[in-house]
């Protein structure tokens, strides 16, 4: 039965450090009050240990348990899930820290930090969270080494954890490669599995796309097979919003197919497109995709879908045509549809609808000068515009002046409406930034846009994008050369920042080397590097093989290399094969054949002067080596020491 012992100041420190860098990463994703909570509890353990003082009453650890349950039900509503669950496991790692007495509750603290290292994942897959999740993990090693091993300094016991991590490496990259790909989140219970996800909605009101504009968050990359299109024809397709009900605009009906409904026309761009997890269908492609994905729908309004909810990242190797015509045959009801207004809402809109329309020969005469009229108003735009009131538009054109891409695009698509021409509000993104790095193309939270269409016969759906009537820089050079200088940019989008972006630029390269290679090693992935190796059609049997044989063998390197470095490094030979070398100088080396007692015998003939020194070392060694004594760090280094001043002149 292992003996119960008391932990060491060293071994409490090192435990203190293993929660505390098990915890610290999730207190970006901890509500304010279970960070405090957290610090606390391992502040108060950390005086403890100074101060040799004794844990607090167990009555006390309760109390602190239950309320710190009600907190979490009362902030969550329910105990089963990631973001609860994970906020227990927190408080009750500190707690069990505050309660640790005994080495036997060391070891029960260090695997609640491996826990709670695997539940960084669930939010963020980044190089840097699996950079801290090792680091902790490699602090909760060194913490169960120095239970074994308390006589050891710290640095040797550091370098152990770190040569232990490193002798699961080779493990780990067998089982990364070669155990059967799973899909899906890492989190799976319907309750908050998805949480924490940004992006578009399937609707817009005032100011809800004004709200992604302060995200620097990244929404997709593209990777283009070559030039990338123009500024003026990054529009990335999302939602396209034909219902209003005067104040907020809704998707209308539309129809699903495995193909598109039009014909690509144009330059082409072949693009690699990673998708971020935002919890929505549809794919974000740049207008107008051809039909060369598979499993994937092509919707009557143009937009590309896939087949469920985008939950985890996702790449699509896609061919856009952004000239292509589209809509030139539409249905009757697609045009009613998008002719359709609330009564009673924005009358003075009307009233200025009626008189642009008024003598109009056609639709295209209308559309002029609808934009004619806009670009007089002397629209600004802006990511803090006043808040409206019951008739939005109206406010917006004749009173504050001041909006963002939603308010013009939905100002634009009420007047077209009440001429009588068909429009509808389109939203996805616009734009995008090249990192110099990698060349990727990266589109932000922030590049969210809204813009729209209109139907015009013999030409079909034309975009036509409101905001570049007053702010023409956002189409062509982004969200930050386009606002007033009195607003708030995102941090890394001010200007005199160049070297924090440029080390943004790095770490986003990065990044997306490890999402393309690591992440987004799928199933496909590998089932086509096994091919490349010769496993045509691998299934789990084929998988099972493989891993086991690479298991085996990376065990038997790994015996012969411990073994070897056993014999090579072990401390007490490294010092008696110093004393051979040594003698050897002087014409008395060590016979292979010969013990330590009679080369000492010998040494005392062959150097008289030294006979009492050379004996002395021969027998401690044989002590050190042979008998009862124990061969500890510091009889070793004496030993050492007594070799390195042997003077034999």
């Amino acid at each position: 039965m292992r003996e119960v012992r008391t932990p060491t100041p060293l071994q409490f420190g090192w435990l203190l450090a293993a929660v505390a860098a098990t915890v610290a990463p999730h207190a970006i994703e901890l509500s304010a009050w279970l960070v405090i909570l957290c610090a606390s509890l391992v502040a108060v353990r950390a005086a403890l240990s100074w101060r040799r003082g004794e844990p607090p009453h167990q009555l006390v650890i309760v109390l602190i348990a239950i309320a710190s349950g009600v907190g979490v039900k009362l902030e969550f509503g329910h105990f089963f899930g990631k973001d609860p669950g994970v906020a227990l496991l927190a408080v009750l790692l500190c707690l069990k820290l505050l309660e640790s007495r005994t080495t036997r509750d060391v070891r029960a603290a260090v695997l609640l930090t491996f826990f709670l290292q695997a539940g960084l994942f669930f939010d963020n897959q980044t190089p840097g969270i699996a950079a801290l999740a090792l680091a902790g993990t490699l602090l909760a090693t060194t913490t169960l080494l120095s239970l074994e091993d308390d006589g050891a300094r710290p640095a040797a016991q550091l370098r152990t954890g770190a040569v232990l991590l490193a002798q699961g490496l080779p493990f780990m990259l067998v089982l990364f490669v070669l155990f059967p790909r799973v899909q899906g989140p890492l989190w799976g219970l319907p309750a908050d599995a998805y949480s924490g996800m940004t992006g578009l909605s399937d609707s817009m009101a005032p100011g809800s796309i004004s709200q992604l504009g302060l995200s620097d968050a990244i929404a997709f990359r593209a990777e283009f097979d070559g030039v990338p299109p123009p500024p003026a024809q990054r529009y990335w397709r999302g939602p396209v919003l034909t219902r209003y009900d005067g104040r907020t605009w809704r998707p209308g009906l539309s129809v699903a197919a495995t193909a598109p409904g039009y014909e690509p026309s144009g330059t082409g761009y072949s693009y690699r497109l990673t998708l971020e997890p935002h919890n929505q269908p549809w794919l974000l492609a740049l207008d107008f995709p051809a039909a060369n994905l598979p499993n994937a729908r092509y919707t009557s309004d143009y937009r590309l879908l896939a087949e469920q909810p985008v939950r985890v990242r996702a790449r699509f190797d896609l061919r856009s045509y952004p000239a292509t015509a589209i809509g030139l045959t539409e249905t009757a009801a697609a045009l009613a549809e998008a002719r359709r207004l609330p009564a009673n809402v924005n009358p003075r809109t009307r009233e200025l609808a009626r008189e642009i329309a008024a003598g109009a020969p056609d639709h295209d005469a209308i559309l002029v000068r609808t934009l004619e009229r806009l670009r007089s108003i002397g629209l600004t735009y802006t990511l803090s515009p006043p808040l409206l009131g019951t008739h939005a538009v109206d406010e917006f054109l004749f009173d504050t002046r001041q909006g963002f891409c939603e308010h013009f695009a939905s100002a634009f698509v009420f007047l077209m409406r009440a001429a009588g021409v068909p429009a509808r509000v389109v939203t996805g993104y616009q734009g995008g930034e090249i990192n110099p790095v990698d060349r990727s193309l990266v589109v932000r939270q922030s590049d969210a846009h809204a813009w729209a269409e209109v139907w015009l016969a013999g030409r079909g759906w034309i975009r036509v994008d409101p905001t570049a009537l007053s702010a023409p820089a956002r189409i062509e050079s982004g969200l930050s050369a386009a606002l007033p200088e009195w607003d708030a940019l995102p941090l890394l989008r001010r200007p005199g920042l160049d070297w924090l972006r440029d080390l943004r630029h790095r770490w986003e390269a990065l990044s997306n080397t490890w999402n393309q290679w690591v992440l987004g090693y799928n199933p496909d992935r590998q089932r086509e590097l096994l091919e490349r190796i010769g496993f045509s059609q691998p299934d789990w049997r084929t998988l099972a093989v493989l891993l086991g044989a690479s298991a085996t063998a990376l065990m038997l390197l790994l015996f012969a290399w411990a073994f070897a470095q056993r014999r090579r490094y072990d401390p007490l030979d490294a010092a008696w094969a110093r004393l051979s070398r040594k003698l050897a100088r002087h014409g008395a080396a060590r016979h292979p054949w010969e013990g330590p007692l009679e080369y000492g015998q010998r040494l005392s003939t062959a150097f008289p002067g030294q006979a009492e020194a050379l004996r002395t070392i021969t027998e401690r060694y044989a002590r050190l080596r042979y008998g009862a004594d124990h061969a500890d760090p510091h009889s070793v280094r004496e030993l050492a020491r007594s070799i390195r001043r042997l003077n034999l002149k």
